[in-house]
């Protein structure tokens, strides 16, 4: 079996200051990579500020002999992503990978919403995600060499009746779209980027959960995967919950050729029909 050894390797890691992210930066650094602990201590809705989980983090990490720095940006603004990957770049010297878990959610539907749900929502979850990847791509391609793990969500991914997050959906889903736009631009130059689609109890689950269900540690082994050379693919999501392991693609439900001149009742009775 082939063993992933993540010495030397910088990896920058958001929201690391609790729940998953701290979860994957422990696994990392136990692993040997140089973890960069971003978390900006903000509330589940993005509102505070507080820099303690990132010290907390990255302070059980060097305790335990591993080498971590702390990073406590606030990730809402352009400007604060491009601080992070500079701060992170000045300590370290290069990035070897990013896994961008920072988010926030609220729970209302689309008319429910306040006003400034979305773009709170799109700031942390989406736009984020783009500000960090533009930073840190030119350094991953002068290196030819780099690993990105964006993060999706079942609420971005698929229907599910009642779940009353909207804002949080779209940009879960964003970042879907985003891995698939920077696979194919990342792949003849020997960068990676794929996401990872959590299932666990942190503090955003609403569902009760018994002890040791859907923690966030049974998700931090598909992150270090991820972030691996040893990574082999690109463009995919891996899902994990609880032990349950699933790699998604887009793929064609069905197909056939109905002509051009098909009429709106061809494409319905397509449809409809029973598949084999």
């Amino acid at each position: 079996m082939c063993v992933i050894d993540l010495a030397g390797h910088v990896v920058v890691v958001t929201g690391a200051g609790r729940g998953l992210g701290e979860s994957y930066a422990r696994l990392l650094a136990a692993r040997g990579a140089h973890v960069a602990v971003h978390d900006a201590g903000v509330d589940r809705d993005g509102s505070g500020n507080d820099p303690a989980p990132a010290r907390a983090v990255a302070g059980a990490i060097t305790e335990a002999g591993g080498v971590a720095s702390v990073h406590v940006q606030n990730l809402a603004t352009r400007r604060g992503c491009e601080d992070l990957i500079a701060e992170v770049l000045a300590e370290h010297g290069r990035i070897d990978a990013l896994a961008h878990n920072a988010a926030i959610v609220r729970y209302h539907g689309i008319s429910e919403a306040p006003v400034d749900e979305y773009d709170m929502t799109m700031a942390i979850n989406a736009d984020a995600a783009w500000w960090l990847c533009r930073e840190v791509w030119p350094l991953m391609r002068a290196q030819r060499y780099g690993r990105i793990v964006l993060t999706t969500s079942d609420y971005g991914l698929r229907t599910i009746d009642g779940a009353d997050v909207a804002a949080y959906s779209v940009s879960k889903a964003s970042q879907f779209g985003l891995m698939n736009a920077l696979a194919g631009e990342g792949r003849s130059q020997g960068i990676l980027v794929n996401a990872i689609c959590p299932v666990a109890a942190t503090r955003i689950f609403r569902r009760a959960v018994q002890p040791q269900e859907l923690t966030a540690a049974s998700v931090a082994p598909g992150v270090a995967m991820l972030v691996s050379r040893e990574c082999p693919f690109t463009g995919h999501v891996l899902r994990a919950a609880g032990g349950d392991w699933r790699i998604y693609q887009v793929t064609a439900l069905r197909q056939a050729d109905l002509g051009s001149d098909a009429s709106p009742e061809d494409v319905l009775a397509w449809a409809v029909r029973p598949t084999a």
